[in-house]
């Protein structure tokens, strides 16, 4: 459990002076974290002792160990912890969020890159597309239902044991399409590395970082946080663009087989929903 929630949980079963230290830990994690127990002590208006006691209270070996484990909460953020009232944001202002994000991300990704990276998709035998936590287990999902209607043999992957099992039965010149919002994810990139040992290609949608610099095309994305904590982070649509940029380039280079599959999807979809020939292709 981290020391933010082991203090709320263990409050009220605290002494009237450790509870006093805890309180003013929580209303300043920033501020505990850096302090000596001189300073804390002054500004609680406690003596050393309740510190320390306090430390032990929440199963700390020492004050030091309190510290470091404030420092790793503070490092989070005061918007995840403080308990100031927070106004909703209009609906105007999500749409403006996801305007703003594609705004920052437009031009980032080449038409060399996606060129590279098309030609990869459309000669592999077999794709796998490596995704995981929330958004990209999503987004990986959503690659392969692009992919699938294009003549390009696709399969998902968001499970960490079933993509390190998966990578190890690539074919040379398979790809490995890794997704990622941080552009850190350890699971996604050990699978990939695995791949690579035996042939296959990686290609990456994420920001710089740890995955891109193994990839062998980096389709390059840039996150952009908020304060605003309660509304879903719009990054996500970044990844969705990147996406369609190249289920759109892979569409394009494999028209001539796409096409037919194209054609007959919107053949059964019409005859199932009886509805306009406008209709969204399958989704």
């Amino acid at each position: 459990m981290d020391i933010v929630s082991r203090i709320n949980s263990r409050l009220s079963h605290l002494r009237p002076s450790e509870q006093k230290v805890a309180k003013f830990i929580l209303s300043d994690l920033s501020f505990a974290a850096s302090a000596s127990i001189n300073e804390i002590s002054d500004r609680a208006g406690v003596s050393h002792a309740s510190i320390t006691r306090l430390a032990r209270a929440l199963a700390c070996k020492n004050v030091r160990e309190l510290k470091m484990l404030l420092a790793q909460s503070a490092a989070v953020g005061e918007r995840f912890i403080s308990n100031k009232p927070v106004k909703k944001k209009d609906i105007p202002a999500i749409y403006q969020a996801i305007h703003e994000i594609l705004d920052l991300n437009t031009g980032l990704i080449s038409d060399e890159a996606v060129q590279k990276a098309s030609l990869l998709a459309t000669q592999a035998g077999h794709v796998l597309i490596f995704g995981v936590g929330g958004g990209s287990t999503v987004m990986a999902q959503e690659c392969h239902h692009r992919l699938f209607r294009l003549e390009v043999k696709s399969n998902p992957y968001s499970d960490p044991m079933l993509m390190r099992m998966t990578a190890s039965t690539v074919n040379k010149n398979d790809v490995v399409i890794c997704l990622s919002l941080s552009g850190v994810s350890p699971d996604v990139k050990a699978s990939a590395l695995i791949a690579k040992e035996y042939g296959a290609h990686v290609i990456a949608i994420c920001p710089r970082g740890e995955l891109a610099t193994i990839a062998d095309v980096h389709l390059p994305i840039t996150t952009q946080e908020a304060d605003y904590i309660f509304k879903p982070s719009a990054s996500r649509y970044v990844m969705l663009a990147a996406i369609d940029i190249l289920a759109s380039e892979i569409a394009v280079r494999n028209q001539r087989k796409s096409r037919e599959k194209l054609r007959r999807l919107k053949h059964h979809l019409d005859e199932h929903r009886k509805g306009s020939d406008r209709l969204p292709l399958g989704d």
